[in-house]
């Protein structure tokens, strides 16, 4: 099984005529993503490599039926996409762009939110599950269907971990990215909820970072509700001096909440294994997975 998205999705993309959607088009497809529609304002009626273009998300949606939008527009156009996504009733947008204003977010949020429908990222690699869909940017190669859910803020820590996993024989349900800006759409709590619900999914990895108070809701989200897979987390920064600020736009301390240790405390409180590196968290799945197979 998987969350989010599997091999029925039908994805369109925004900004398909671009270079990074035109490219990353082609490398979805080649994992197996029915790409049905692209949306590049100006070019409809045309086609890129077979894939039918229209104006607007609401001619794509009525012609084709597409449920899941991935966003690759630049960022003073990258809310508006977002915000047209929601309004024609896609049930998720993934939107890659980074550097999106905060208040066009605050904006693109709250309309997303009055719409019900879900949002992933920005600023974010997307999400993948093995051999059926892939939205986003994680590369292809690293990914192999199996029994672990992962769930992380830094892209290329998400993408070791899913390739070390995946070289020691355990693959995924779904690898989601959940981007690390101020103002996202799902959170690690979200997933969570989402992989509890999943009876495929059998081990969580959380990668997370210094910044923001987003992994110690979710630890409390594992903690209150009852949450019965195995969680493995890597929080990274850890060694960073105090005042340093991070890559990411969300990843700013604020007192005694968002360091390293915080979130550390509260996952180790809420029974999650705490990873020093990526080997370490292959080898704490690995054994949490042997150990729920006996």
């Amino acid at each position: 099984m998987s969350v989010l998205v599997d091999s029925k999705s039908r994805v369109l993309v925004q900004g398909i005529t671009g270079r990074e959607g035109a490219f990353h088009t082609e490398q979805m497809r080649a994992h197996g993503t029915n790409v049905v529609a692209g949306v590049s304002p100006g070019k409809g009626g045309q086609d890129a490599n077979g894939v039918p273009i229209f104006d607007t998300v609401a001619e794509a949606v009525t012609a084709t039926g597409a449920d899941v939008s991935g966003i690759f527009v630049p960022p003073p156009f990258a809310a508006d996409a977002i915000m047209e996504s929601a309004a024609c009733g896609i049930a998720l947008t993934v939107c890659i762009t980074e550097g999106i204003p905060v208040h066009d977010m605050i904006r693109a949020r709250a309309f997303v939110e009055r719409a019900r429908t879900l949002l992933l990222g920005p600023n974010c690699p997307g999400l993948v599950t093995p051999g059926q869909c892939k939205v986003g940017i994680i590369p292809n190669h690293i990914n192999i269907p199996g029994p672990v859910g992962i769930v992380g803020r830094s892209g290329t820590l998400t993408y070791e971990v899913i390739q070390g996993l995946g070289q020691a024989g355990m693959g995924q349900t779904t690898s989601v990215g959940i981007g690390g800006d101020p103002v996202l759409g799902l959170t690690f709590s979200d997933v969570l909820a989402l992989f509890a619900a999943d009876s495929q999914t059998r081990a969580v990895v959380m990668i997370g970072e210094i910044g923001g108070a987003d992994e110690e809701t979710g630890a409390e989200f594992i903690r209150s509700s009852g949450f019965d897979k195995p969680v493995v987390a890597f929080i990274s920064g850890r060694t960073a001096p105090p005042g340093k600020r991070m890559g990411h736009a969300g990843a700013i301390i604020s007192g005694n909440s968002g360091t390293a240790q915080s979130k550390i405390d509260a996952l180790t409180a809420a029974g999650a294994d705490i990873a020093d590196t990526i080997e370490e968290v292959v080898r704490l799945v690995g054994e949490r997975l042997g150990a729920r197979a006996l």
